[in-house]
């Protein structure tokens, strides 16, 4: 620059900000979930096919569980004819073992049907 010219300011500053695209994101699917378009319904039809299958499988695992029990009796009848207590040993059995099987069941549900709904909300939230 030379003496003689006049000075120039420069231009005043300008914050530039560019969108955050998983803010983008997060709206997009909370939106289409809660107005239930196709992409919404079927983020919601795969939360409860996760769910129904989920109900499925442990329910033919409780059943099975259960229901052996008087197969194996039935295969060895020795085993039916054993008393404990006074008490017949297949009625002994299922008696005492259904509640264990029944409660573990609903808990390992319970623990599996809130990660479904958890990966749910992250799938939303993400």
């Amino acid at each position: 620059m030379s003496a003689t010219s006049p000075r120039r300011t420069p231009p005043p500053r300008e914050r530039v900000v560019l969108a955050q695209r998983t803010g983008a994101r997060i709206v997009r699917t909370r939106v289409e979930v809660q107005e239930q378009t196709e992409v919404g319904e079927a983020m919601i039809r795969g939360l409860v096919r996760a769910q129904l299958g989920l109900a499925v499988r442990l329910g033919l695992l409780a059943v099975i569980l259960l229901c052996s029990v008087p197969a194996v009796l039935a295969v060895f009848p020795t085993f039916a004819d054993v008393t404990v207590f006074g008490i017949a040993l297949p009625w002994l059995v299922l008696g005492l073992l259904a509640y264990p099987v029944l409660l573990g069941t609903g808990w390992v549900y319970t623990r599996q049907a809130e990660r479904n709904e958890q990966d749910f909300t992250d799938l939303v939230d993400d």
